[in-house]
């Protein structure tokens, strides 16, 4: 036992040895540094990593993106491309009738307008309320929790594509599904056929893959409230439903903000597993803003990198509104909530 405690010890001088030389030789300088730049010198010092990862790969292909934006043609290179101005974003709103995208001048755009908003409503309204009740199951006193936990959290290590090569095994016509229902005496079925159910498929898919790191998010937080609270209600003859309203969600309530702006934002950008899946189809059925944006500039015969690029930087912009709207809600609501 001595012998490996030993070995132990001068593992770790060995290893420490290095580092203490490193360090002594970056102590003079930095301590220079700090009597001239002073302690909010040295702040700025070490973001200046961060911040410049930050300004390559997040800012500067916004400028980059908004500037191509401004430019119509079909190259691809930006100096190549033709300055247009706004006409881009006017094209996009070139319509009779916002409610009908028939009328539009790229109706295709505002088909997927249409789709996104729809998904977005059904996805955030059912990936929430399924997180949260998976949540409020897991945290119980449950036979193997561990176990199920590892289940419900498993799918969201699988990659996007991976996840609709799977469904779309299940659900097209010779499928695992149509299988079953073949030997239960039912008729198969095109499920990915079907305008409704290949809506309906893209909206459980997207929550199947992704309900494990919400409830995962949510189970963190009701761990964090204090048993105590639900001792004393339940002393007092509080009934489950009323303590789940008057303890349960005001304390959860920061972490459901979080996870309500995650799933919301998830679900705009919305592409992987529907362009697996069903691409797009049938017909426009379940196309996607995304979709529509990688098509527009990438994959169709008469590319307009432009009028993607303005589709995108509309698409950010509603994105940045919703994630501030629901931000100064949840604030108001704690504000709120202290007042009380």
């Amino acid at each position: 036992m001595r012998t490996h405690d030993t070995g132990r010890t001068r593992l770790g001088a060995i290893v420490a040895a290095p580092v203490h030389l490193v360090m002594g030789i970056l102590d003079t300088p930095l301590r220079a540094l700090q009597r001239v730049a002073g302690t909010g010198g040295m702040a700025a010092f070490f973001l200046m990593p961060n911040m410049l990862i930050f300004g390559i790969f997040v800012l500067l292909p916004f400028f980059i993106n908004f500037a191509y934006s401004m430019t119509g043609g079909t190259a691809l290179f930006l100096p190549d491309r033709t300055f247009v101005g706004s006409d881009q974003y006017a094209r996009l709103f070139d319509c009779g009738s916002y409610v009908d995208p028939g009328s539009c001048v790229e109706d295709t755009f505002w088909t997927a307008v249409r789709n996104t908003a729809s998904f977005v409503v059904l996805q955030v309204s059912l990936m929430i309320l399924v997180s949260l009740v998976t949540a409020l199951i897991l945290n119980r006193d449950l036979a193997a929790r561990s176990f199920w936990r590892a289940v419900f959290f498993f799918p969201v290590l699988l990659s996007p594509v991976v996840v609709g090569l799977i469904w779309k095994w299940i659900l097209q016509r010779q499928g695992l599904l149509n299988f079953g229902l073949y030997g239960l005496g039912f008729d198969p079925y095109v499920w990915l056929n079907d305008r409704n159910w290949a809506f309906a498929a893209t909206i459980g898919v997207s929550i199947w893959a992704h309900m494990g790191f919400y409830t995962l998010i949510l189970l963190a937080g009701l761990q964090a409230i204090p048993k105590d609270l639900y001792e004393a209600a339940e002393m007092d003859g509080t009934r489950p439903a009323r303590a789940f309203r008057r303890i349960t969600l005001p304390l959860l309530m920061p972490n459901l903000l979080v996870v309500v702006v995650l799933v919301l934002i998830r679900a705009v950008q919305i592409f992987d597993e529907v362009y697996v899946l069903t691409g797009g189809g049938p017909g426009t059925s379940t196309l996607y803003l995304t979709q529509y944006i990688y098509e527009t500039g990438f994959a169709a015969q008469l590319r307009n990198p432009g009028l993607a690029a303005a589709a995108s930087i509309l698409m950010g912009a509603v994105l940045v509104v919703l994630t501030l709207v629901q931000l100064g809600l949840g604030r108001s609501g704690e504000k709120k909530g202290a007042r009380k």
